[in-house]
């Protein structure tokens, strides 16, 4: 899992509407609905505090969450969230229930290490990404926190594809093709050559 757990408490809507919506905002609190799973949505408030707060802690969109609704719990995943373009604070939020059984679709962030041991870094290339984060289907009990890709023994020129991320058990690409995550380009100036030759020998 991505982060772990949290319980979060809300009160159920009575009203909906914009109207109501300024209302709850005006008290310190934010509408929310919790839907899916084939049962009629629940419209609740959240404190914006412990909203904001989980938001900014990063890992909200793929963590699954407890929220206690007059006494009964749900888990639920965060499916969307609306931010006041200009006040940045948080002004809906869209929770899916999930079950074990329930599989999701989440972006999951893409780490990159052994920098150091990348030939085509060394010499002065550049790391393009391409994809920051790699959207995938997966139970929602078990979201990988991140994927790590090792940049060891990659020259300038190489490209790193899905097919080389190792998935966990259940784990499968929204996007049914092999896609390139990121590449290793020489830099506007070029690379010193004798560097690179001297990375050649030293490989050899």
């Amino acid at each position: 899992m991505s982060q772990e757990t949290y319980e979060l408490k809300a009160e159920a809507r009575e009203r909906v509407g914009k109207g109501s919506a300024r209302e709850l905002r005006r008290n310190g609190l934010i509408p929310a609905v919790i839907y899916g799973d084939k049962q009629a949505p629940i419209a609740i408030a959240l404190n914006t505090n412990e909203v904001t707060k989980r938001i900014h802690a990063g890992g909200f969109m793929t963590t699954v969450a407890t929220i206690e609704v007059d006494g009964k719990k749900y888990k639920v995943l965060p499916k969307d969230y609306q931010l006041d373009p200009v006040r940045d604070f948080t002004m809906h939020v869209d929770f899916l229930r999930v079950s074990g059984n329930t599989q999701v679709s989440v972006e999951i962030p893409v780490h990159f290490t052994n920098e150091a041991k990348s030939p085509g870094l060394k010499v002065g290339g550049v790391l393009n990404i391409v994809r920051h984060e790699v959207e995938v289907h997966c139970p929602a009990d078990a979201i990988p926190e991140f994927f790590n890709i090792d940049l060891s023994g990659k020259k300038i020129g190489d490209s790193i594809h899905i097919s080389e991320v190792t998935l966990p058990k259940g784990v499968s690409p929204v996007i049914d093709r092999d896609f390139t995550i990121a590449t290793i380009v020489a830099p506007a100036g070029g690379v010193d050559e004798s560097a690179v030759e001297g990375e050649g020998e030293a490989e050899a």
